[in-house]
Order: C-alpha cells, then structure tokens, then sequence
C-alpha cells in the first residue's frame, strides 16, 4: 500500500500537434463521466507550463522551444524529487512526452545512486537528438537525453549554438548524465522506427517487445520477461504513452500508430508491471481530446489510470 500524489503536466510545447496540454483535464471529465471521485482521494500538484511560447515563432528548428521544454523539466524533476523524498508514490500526468525528461531526472535526483530502469510503452522509441530529428519535436528526444545521446554518427541536422547549449543542460538536469543505460530500457510495441533509431537500436541491442509478441504470448509473460530483463536495477519506471494503443482506438493522441496493442491488453500491462516493488513512478502521457470524438481517449486512458491507482492504494 503507497501514499499516491498526481503530478500534473499540461505542458505541450514538445509536440508538433496542439492539444495534448488538454489532456489531464479531459482525464478528469473522463472521472466525473464514470463517476468517479479518484481526483478527489488523490492529492494532486499542478506543474507551471511555458505553453505560451507555442504563440510565439520556433527559434531552434531542430529542438522547438527548447528553452522551454528545459525550464518545465526542470521543474517536473524538482517536484518528483520530492515527491519521492517524502516517500509518496508520483503517478505523473503528462501532456507530451517531452516531460518524461524531467520525470526521469527527477528520479535520478532523489536515488542518484541507484540503477534505474525504463520500460517505454509507445508506438515510438523517442530516441532522437536534435542532430538526427526529422521534425524538431522534443517528444521525440526523451529516452536520447537521458542516455545523454546525440548519435552525432547518423547527423542529419547542424543545430545552432543555442540548440546545443540547450541540449547538454537538458541532458544534465540533476547535474547527472547519463541518468541511464541501454541495457537498463525496454521498449512495449514500439514500431515506428527512423533509420537513425535503429542503428542506436541494434548496435546496443536494446529489449523491445512488439506487438505481435504481446498478443502471441500473452501480457503476463511480457511483462515477466520485461522484469527478469531488468533485475538488476534497483528502481523502474513505467511510462505508457496511449499511442501505444492501436490506431483504430488511438484517435485522440498525436501520433497514432497502427499495429498496436489493445486497451485491454495495455491496461492489463500497465498494472502487471505497476506489481512490482522496484516500480518508483508512472506516467500517462500524450492524450489528445482535440483530435479525439466523445473524448474516447481520456476514457480509455482514466480506465488504466484508475486501475494503476488501484493497484498501487
């Protein structure tokens, strides 16, 4: 049994589609849907957000809004810090992945010493740096920072002197990188992949369970296989991006994906995993009710949540 506080970060201006800072608040019209009073019971902090920024022109294409994805990380480590500090449990509900950044760090900056893992359950491996980014979107560099990776073999892009300085404070928030290592990450259904993410991929061998894996084997062995994978570290941290869903129920997210997993199948996962005793923290992330009909999304995503909630009271 765990002392829970929600950590709220409707911070977006790491996507490259608007809406995702809404989607804490279509959480909690999901709750009151369902008639749930969870957002009620929880202790809940709110995250100051930089999303006035996405008024104004990108300065760094190959790392949009950097300046204020870092003071938002920045912040998001602080308070997981001390969340964790004070021994309560931190369920943290994000806009866009960009924030995991500070969720990871913030970890880091309370157990320094301690080997941390990641499971990433996404349809993406987030892997990107702002020399190999297609799109300048950092929800797309999470798991690359806190590797502390640049890929700088695979360059595709030439960022700017104020990109870079940016990029290794990111990288160093906590004054720690890197925060974790290859071996230590297990990608769940991820299946977009840029040219640049396999090489990472492959050359450090990284754990990735697909899809097809999930629904051969069955969400009881993946997530078992995932802890055996990870039983060397000390602490593990689950983030469950909701386009790790199939595209066909994953219309309110960003990038929807297809070929992923079922809600069934996520929720189920989410709360194997959240069994765990090494498990220090969860994240939902990445829900978007402005791309969304009858706010689906938020519905299913509150129904994980709740379960997770659940498990961990």
């Amino acid at each position: 049994m765990k002392n829970v506080r929600f950590i709220e970060v409707k911070s977006e201006i790491g996507a490259g589609t608007r809406g995702a800072s809404l989607g804490v608040d279509a959480l909690k019209i999901a709750a009151l849907d369902y008639g749930s009073s969870l957002f009620k019971q929880i202790d809940s902090v709110d995250v100051k957000t930089e999303n006035q920024l996405l008024f104004e022109p990108a300065k760094t294409p190959n790392a949009k809004r950097i300046e204020g994805v870092l003071a938002v990380c920045e912040r998001v480590a602080d308070t997981v810090n001390q969340t964790l500090k004070k021994n309560i449990f931190p369920v943290v509900l994000s806009g866009d992945h960009s924030n995991a950044i500070g969720t990871i760090a913030g970890i880091k900056m309370a157990h320094p010493n301690k080997r941390l893992g990641v499971v990433w359950i996404d349809a993406h491996y987030d892997i990107h740096s702002p020399y190999t980014t297609p799109t300048g979107n950092l929800h797309g560099m999470p798991i690359a920072a806190s590797l502390g990776e640049d890929n700088s073999t695979n360059k595709l892009n030439k960022p700017d002197k104020t990109t870079i300085d940016f990029w290794e404070k990111l990288k160093k928030i906590g004054g720690i990188t890197p925060k974790i290592n290859y071996h230590d990450v297990v990608f769940i259904s991820a299946r977009d992949l840029e040219p640049e993410e396999s090489f990472l991929i492959k050359k450090h061998k990284v754990k990735n369970f697909s899809t097809a894996e999930i629904k051969r084997n069955g969400v009881e062995k993946i997530a078992r296989d995932t802890m055996v994978h990870l039983n060397k570290c000390d602490l593990i941290y689950v983030s469950f991006d909701v386009d790790s869903m199939d595209s066909s129920i994953s219309k309110g997210t960003g990038t929807p994906v297809r070929n992923g997993i079922s809600e069934k199948e996520a929720g189920s996962l989410c709360v194997r995993l959240i069994q765990n005793e090494k498990v220090c923290c969860f994240e939902i992330t990445e829900i978007n009710p402005t791309l969304d009909k009858e706010n689906l999304m938020a519905e299913n995503a509150f129904e994980i949540l709740q379960k997770v909630v659940s498990q961990l009271i």
